[in-house]
């Protein structure tokens, strides 16, 4: 079981998961890679313009050329271990290679998504997400995160489907009957039922009222 499921409450699911888009590496990549080239070319143009210091230069120009390397790997790292995930229950982010940290707000206290796309991230499909929600800790902006369309879409569906839960729960007298089944609807399609414990709901519901 990976880091990720451990964070996993129990009959907790993930919905949606992404990455940072690509876009964001274009630069490191362009740095680091071109310094590389230049460090271990100029140690291969100075040993072939000193033979006699050839080996010396060549060690010298890979090990500098090995830093923007491992820089290159570290950036690499870090961006594929920030994840950013719709659950059943929640939105989280998790960063860090080794040291972890994970930040995530719960979908009821979720009150509203701003989404920003600039011309080049609506072509690329990338963009940030600012969660606003009922407490000052938790998950706050998701910065040019890939297919934040399909992100927020998820997210509100489920925060719409957990709404609907707890009016089942807490609100059975109040509602009618087309709204509560709406809710056992949304419910099923969230996946936060299943097929069976939706019939059967919606067997108990029909006859609570008929």
């Amino acid at each position: 079981m990976g880091y990720i499921e451990r964070l996993l409450g129990e009959n907790e699911r993930i919905l949606f998961r992404t990455h940072p888009h690509p876009v964001v590496l274009l630069r490191p990549v362009l740095g680091y890679g071109v310094l590389t080239g230049v460090l271990i070319g100029l140690a291969l143009a100075g040993g072939a313009a000193f033979p006699t210091l050839t080996p010396p230069l060549l060690i010298a120009g890979l090990a500098l050329a090995a830093i923007p390397l491992i820089l290159l790997i570290h950036t690499l790292l870090r961006w594929w271990n920030e994840v950013y995930l719709v659950t059943t229950r929640r939105v989280v982010q998790v960063e860090g290679i080794l040291n972890k940290s994970v930040m995530d707000s719960s979908l009821e206290k979720v009150n509203d998504v701003m989404l920003r796309q600039s011309l080049l991230g609506r072509l690329l499909n990338y963009g940030d997400i600012e969660i606003l929600t009922a407490s000052e800790i938790g998950v706050n902006r998701l910065r040019c995160i890939a297919d934040p369309l399909r992100f927020k879409q998820v997210m509100l569906d489920q925060k719409a489907a957990l709404e609907g839960r707890f009016a089942l729960e807490g609100e059975e007298g109040g509602e009618d009957r087309a709204r509560l089944l709406m809710h056992l609807e949304a419910l099923r399609r969230s996946g936060l039922l299943s097929e069976e414990e939706f019939e059967a709901k919606r067997q108990a519901l029909l006859k609570s009222r008929g």
